[in-house]
């Protein structure tokens, strides 16, 4: 639904702005007078600054760091000060992500709601601080309208898959499992209706600029939440190490930059180093194998999350799958003279954390200089100031959103299998002859086969 619409109109959005938005602001360093080509503080060319000037303007965003932090940082230079801060708050926000865990795959399911919405709420308010001049009627209340609109369909969506017992065994939930899409298309489209009779003459382009802005956004931010949850439905590993990968390489490439970066890495973010980037792939890889060996040794994180009827409550108890089992791999010779090892026993997921690993380390900083991009657009150091020292909530998870996208695929491509239990769940919501015709298909489907005589024999 939102696909089809979002695609066309994310082109029109930054082919839009050159001409509509344009504030000079610095955001970070320059990469020094040794470049060919000159930059500013913000780390734009000359032509583009030029380009970009003159135009409506994001509000900068105060210094919110603890008055208890400057006054003991006080004697530090900016530099240190910064790194003294990013390390303070970095380490309070993993003390938080071992609470939230610890606390269950509910309240994990509740904080990725948060941090969906309040992404949403700082995006959005770019806009909104840019263009609030205009006077856009019902922006910002169509922009969360279709927040709860897209939600709701793949919350939806979550419940119906997930929950089928319990929707199937009250009445209310199955009509609304029943018509949910077509309930969700209604919805949407009493937005769509709203925002044509919005539509104001003189702002025409700006209106349609505007809902575009909307959707690209519902479409970055919205979705990729939703697969996360899918992700932690397939078990709490395949969460909490793309989460922990993308906070590993993020935190390594930073700490390897600032000790030994000297060669910048991509002009978008002119703070970026081949250093830190070569540095936080190998930590980050050896961070996911160490990590993957002792979570999959725990049922609590390997089982998939599953909803029990019975208590009316998540379990996560399961035997575990061939994934999670440790396996004698035989070295390759090159390794062997090496490590005088002929034989290592591994779980098998640990040869999937290097994929992951690999991926949040090469790839998913692009999402990061995405970020960089949209935020350099805008002359803007971060997307709000939520966390001193960091930024916003955007800014400390714009490479989750991408990973999340991989881990989704991956497991789909390569990990999950037929699931049994959704079958017989979809078998027990048909009608009775139907459940008598496919069980009778099935069981000359076994006899053809020659299994079902043997179970009988069993059985006797």
């Amino acid at each position: 639904m939102l696909g089809v619409i979002a695609c066309p109109i994310f082109l029109v959005v930054f082919s839009h702005h050159r001409d509509t938005l344009n504030s000079p602001r610095s955001c970070t360093h320059a990469l020094g007078s040794d470049s060919e080509v000159k930059f500013d503080k913000d780390g734009m060319s000359d032509t583009e600054s030029k380009v970009d000037s003159g135009g409506p303007e994001v509000p900068v965003a105060p210094d919110d760091t603890p008055v208890v932090l400057n006054k003991a940082l006080s004697g530090l230079s900016s530099r240190w000060k910064n790194w003294w801060v990013r390390g303070i708050l970095t380490l309070a926000m993993i003390s938080f992500f071992f609470i939230i865990i610890y606390l269950g795959p509910m309240v994990l399911m509740m904080i990725v709601l948060g941090v969906q919405i309040k992404c949403f709420q700082e995006i959005i308010t770019i806009g909104y601080s840019v263009y609030h001049s205009y006077h856009l009627p019902w922006f910002r209340t169509l922009s969360w309208y279709f927040l709860l609109c897209v939600n709701y369909f793949f919350y939806g969506e979550t419940v119906t898959d997930y929950f089928f017992t319990l929707v199937q065994r009250e009445e209310p939930l199955r009509i609304l499992s029943k018509y949910h899409r077509f309930i969700s298309f209604a919805l949407y489209l009493t937005g769509f209706c709203m925002f044509v009779l919005s539509l104001v003459k003189k702002h025409y382009r700006l209106q349609f600029y505007m809902f575009g802005w909307t959707h690209v956004t519902l479409l970055i931010v919205v979705t990729q939440s939703h697969l996360i949850i899918h992700n932690l439905f397939e078990g709490m590993i395949w969460f909490i190490v793309p989460i922990s990968c993308v906070i590993c390489n993020d935190i390594m490439a930073y700490m390897f930059g600032f000790f030994f970066g000297r060669t910048p890495l991509i002009k978008l973010s002119p703070k970026k180093t081949w250093e830190g980037f070569i540095g936080g792939l190998f930590s980050t890889i050896v961070f996911g194998i160490l990590l993957s060996y002792v979570m999959a040794s725990y049922r609590y994180f390997v089982c998939p999350v599953e909803f029990n009827n019975d208590s009316n409550s998540f379990q996560v108890d399961c035997e575990p799958s061939d994934l999670f089992q440790l396996q004698d791999y035989t070295l390759p010779s090159v390794l062997e003279s090496l490590t005088g090892w002929t034989t290592v026993r591994l779980y098998p997921f640990q040869i999937h954390s290097i994929a992951l690993s690999s991926f949040a380390s090469i790839v998913g900083p692009f999402g990061g200089f995405f970020a960089s991009g949209f935020k350099r657009a805008f002359k803007i150091k971060d997307f709000a100031n939520t966390i001193p020292g960091h930024g916003g909530i955007m800014d400390r998870f714009d490479c989750q959103y991408l990973m999340a996208t991989f881990v989704n695929v991956y497991i789909a491509s390569f990990i999950r299998g037929p699931n049994p239990t959704k079958v017989i769940q979809q078998l027990l919501a048909l009608r009775a002859d139907q459940q008598l015709l496919i069980f009778n298909s099935l069981k000359n489907h076994l006899t053809e086969k020659g299994l079902l005589p043997v179970l009988e024999e069993v059985n006797a």
